[in-house]
């Protein structure tokens, strides 16, 4: 390989003649933080290598699903055997069952499982579910949650209280929105009032429990107890959006942390995906039998999927899940986490820079400001131009983190106790620089 050939640069230009912006998500182009994307050319571990043949340290681990690292032997062992078994069949095989079963045993507020290809479809698919369970239209959700690019879901709060949603993208209609009510994260008052004018309408309200899509915010105690209570004196369904937190937080899911605190807590419905699937394209929505059972074939809720069950997905997501249960495994996970956030919290103060952390299981977050953000708003404080020059400065010294200020990260299984070091002393020496 010719050293003095960019082959990252190479493979950009010629992927934006062929593809919109020339990546398939949009995070992937490094818009938000400038530069060229690294194009990954294989993974083992805790690392992969781009295009140049560059090592990195992984902390984004596909946006969260590699919970082992990448290429864990078991795993790789039960993806080979289900591929020499076949690809597809469009019929139902005993492994969606195991996998099912397996979901329900670690997550005991859902009694049925449905099995889709993506977040995206997991979310929409349990809005509709509510709506037709329901009887009702709308829908609440909150500034800076992201449950997936679902029309319904792509909108951002107007002017005054809970007014109706306005699309933020291109090409969703606003009678698609219109029943879409965006609240602010973590305020309980304007909540309640919501909920006193419009509770009886209301099919549903979506979270993310700890938002990932706000790089790492979690609702407070206080806050979910409330949602809880109004959900259940309206008849509102609850759906926690775990696809990002489910069996990456703890073994029982975010669900299981806010249990901790609240007596009897759990939500009427869970969206899952990202971990269940171990990397391949797998997610599902679940709850209570008389909920579920509104589900097409046996109600009138319509949801279907070609590939919705893959054999290949269903065997790297058991293998995957098998594999978290081992014991200690949390904890090490959660240990190490911790490690990192606290390594980096250090030597930004050492050198002046604002900066706080978060973390649960495996997944964490840091912020360049001086406290840790409650809402969106807060989020939109922080300093994106030195966030770009940590990101840039660990990129340059062999540490991937997420290209956006607004993304969470993510620990596995495979990454040590020195690659934490590694990570930490390189973030020392950019914000030296900061």
């Amino acid at each position: 390989m010719t050293q003095d050939i960019d082959h990252n640069h190479t493979l950009f230009e010629r992927a934006k003649r062929v593809i919109p912006g020339g990546v398939n998500s949009p995070v992937r182009a490094f818009k938000a933080v400038g530069g060229t994307p690294r194009f990954v050319t294989r993974s083992q571990g805790a690392y992969f290598w781009d295009a140049n043949d560059q090592r990195y340290i992984d902390y984004i681990g596909s946006w969260g699903p590699m919970i082992l690292g990448h290429g864990h032997p078991a795993v790789v062992k039960a993806v080979q055997t289900a591929v020499l078994e076949g690809f597809s069949y469009g019929a139902p095989t005993e492994r969606e069952v195991e996998l099912a079963e397996e979901i329900l045993r670690l997550v005991p507020s859902m009694d049925m499982v449905r099995l889709v290809s993506s977040g995206t479809e997991a979310a929409m698919s349990a809005i509709r579910l509510a709506r037709g369970a329901t009887g009702r239209s709308k829908l609440i959700k909150f500034e800076g949650c992201y449950h997936g690019h679902a029309d319904a879901l792509l909108v951002k709060a107007g002017s005054g209280l809970a007014t109706f949603g306005n699309a933020t993208s291109a090409g969703v209609p606003a009678e698609v929105v219109q029943h879409t009510l965006v609240l602010e994260y973590n305020h309980i008052g304007q909540l309640e009032e919501v909920f006193a004018a419009q509770g009886h309408e209301i099919a549903c309200l979506m979270i993310e429990p700890i938002c990932g899509n706000m790089n790492f915010i979690r609702a407070s105690v206080p806050f979910m107890k409330r949602c809880r209570e109004l959900c259940t004196q309206y008849g509102t369904l609850l759906v926690f959006d775990e696809v990002m937190t489910g069996f990456r937080v703890a073994l029982g899911g975010a669900q299981s942390v806010y249990a901790r605190d609240i007596p009897g807590f759990e939500p009427d419905m869970t969206v899952m995906g990202k971990v269940i699937g171990g990397g391949m394209p797998l997610a599902a929505f679940g709850a209570k039998r008389a909920v579920m059972e509104h589900l097409a074939p046996l109600g009138a809720v319509y949801q279907a999927g070609t590939l919705s069950g893959n054999p290949v997905a269903t065997a790297c997501g058991l293998a995957t899940l098998r594999e978290i249960q081992k014991p200690g495994f949390y904890d090490e996970l959660s240990r190490k986490s911790r490690l990192l956030m606290g390594g980096l919290t250090q030597v930004a103060h050492q050198e002046g820079v604002p900066f706080c952390s978060d973390s649960e299981g495996g997944m964490f977050g840091f912020f360049m400001l001086n406290a840790l953000p409650q809402t969106y708003a807060d989020v939109m404080k922080s300093d994106s131009a030195r966030f770009n020059q940590l990101f840039h400065g660990l990129l340059d010294r062999g540490v991937y983190i997420a290209p956006a200020l607004f993304e969470a990260g993510f620990m596995s299984a495979a990454h040590t106790d020195e690659d934490i070091a590694a990570t930490v002393a390189a973030a020392h020496e950019v914000f030296k620089l900061l």
